[in-house]
């Protein structure tokens, strides 16, 4: 439910940006993230609430996912080309190391000095979000170029490229937010380890956040298109090994397998997202090149962050039921995981076709 929600207020959160300003969003909606927080703990305090209440409040965990896209649409006025790739990467790890966080720590938290508290669960989060809104309110800027009309959120969702990218964007980033929610599930459910799925799981998250800035610097240097097709092999490949560690009932191979995928993720989700702003610079010099083109184009850009990081998140939502759709008709995992040597196959084709090919328009992201 929290991946669902987070996804659709993607969209609204990157139009909040120009409407109130990077600064004046953040403020907001960093105020906003302590409702979850405080839900969560009452919830859990009240074990005989209604389960619909239960699922409402959920959802409301959905706001975090709404303050990625708008703070990525907002980073991306702040720094010049040539350096977008590691600021935006940067940015986002900052992010994505949350689910880590939350696997890894969350658990020691509630059991901290003895019987289960989960209310801590919430509350942990609580001075963390008020201190994000207080330092937003001191340090941070509203740009003139950036607070304008939704206008050009609009006219990027016209472009081809936009939904080109967030599927890319569903192989990179939805794997990675899918994986990381289904991977401990899977090393109960296949194998029977949850003792590992505990202490261990937390990993993936891990790897795959920290190694998203290098897939922005090596776009940078080498060309988004080409880390990203890169990356879809490595997704492929990662796939594969995985496929064939469940029919060998292999659990090291499992492991390495999925340690293997969130590197790949994280390599891709930097490549990606740097793509963008590249993409739309290059067609503002197709188109010209003259200063008000560019500023445009730069808008539009902005505007298809948001739209390319909702689509590319319902991955977590989209992942983890095609993995329990598969055990569930099938009583393995497999199908789902042929399933996705395919689709990242099928996502190398795209990415070739569209961005490196030397007939294309694009060909220089």
């Amino acid at each position: 439910m929290p991946s669902g929600v987070g996804a659709l207020l993607r969209l609204p959160y990157t139009f909040a940006v120009p409407i109130f300003g990077g600064r004046n969003w953040t403020i907001i909606s960093a105020t906003l993230l302590v409702v979850p927080c405080l839900l969560l703990s009452w919830a859990v305090s009240h074990p005989g609430i209604p389960f619909v209440l239960l699922i409402v409040i959920a959802a409301t965990a959905g706001v975090g996912g709404g303050n990625f896209a708008s703070s990525m649409a907002n980073i991306s006025f702040f720094f010049p080309e040539r350096d977008k790739g590691w600021a935006l990467g940067l940015n986002a790890a900052g992010g994505n190391i949350g689910v880590a966080v939350v696997q890894k720590v969350i658990p020691s938290v509630v059991v901290a000095g003895g019987g289960v508290a989960l209310a801590r669960a919430g509350l942990l989060f609580v001075p963390l979000a008020v201190a994000a809104a207080v330092c937003a309110y001191l340090f941070m800027n509203n740009l003139t170029e950036a607070k304008a009309d939704v206008k050009p959120v609009w006219q990027a969702l016209r472009h081809t490229d936009t939904w080109v990218l967030s599927l890319l964007y569903i192989g990179t980033f939805g794997s990675f937010i899918g994986y990381s929610a289904a991977f401990p599930t899977l090393l109960t459910s296949v194998f029977g380890r949850g003792d590992i799925a505990l202490g261990w799981a937390f990993l993936g998250a891990a790897i795959g956040s920290v190694i998203r800035p290098l897939g922005g610097r090596l776009a940078d240097r080498i060309g988004g298109a080409r880390i990203t097709a890169g990356s879809f092999v490595m997704l492929a490949v990662g796939a594969a090994a995985a496929l064939w560690s469940v029919q060998a009932v292999d659990l090291r191979l499992f492991f390495l397998s999925f340690m293997f995928l969130f590197v790949a993720t994280g390599i891709g989700n930097g490549s990606t997202y740097r793509m963008i702003s590249r993409i739309f610079t290059v067609k503002g010099e197709l188109a010209g090149g003259d200063p008000d083109t560019m500023v445009r184009m730069r808008r539009q850009a902005a505007g298809a962050l948001g739209v390319i990081s909702a689509v590319g998140a319902l991955g977590g939502f989209l992942v983890p039921l095609a993995y329990a759709w598969s055990k569930a008709q099938f009583g393995s995992i497999e199908p789902a995981l042929r399933f996705y040597v395919i689709f990242f196959v099928g996502l190398l084709v795209v990415t070739w076709y569209r961005y490196l090919r030397r007939t294309a328009g694009t060909s220089r992201v």
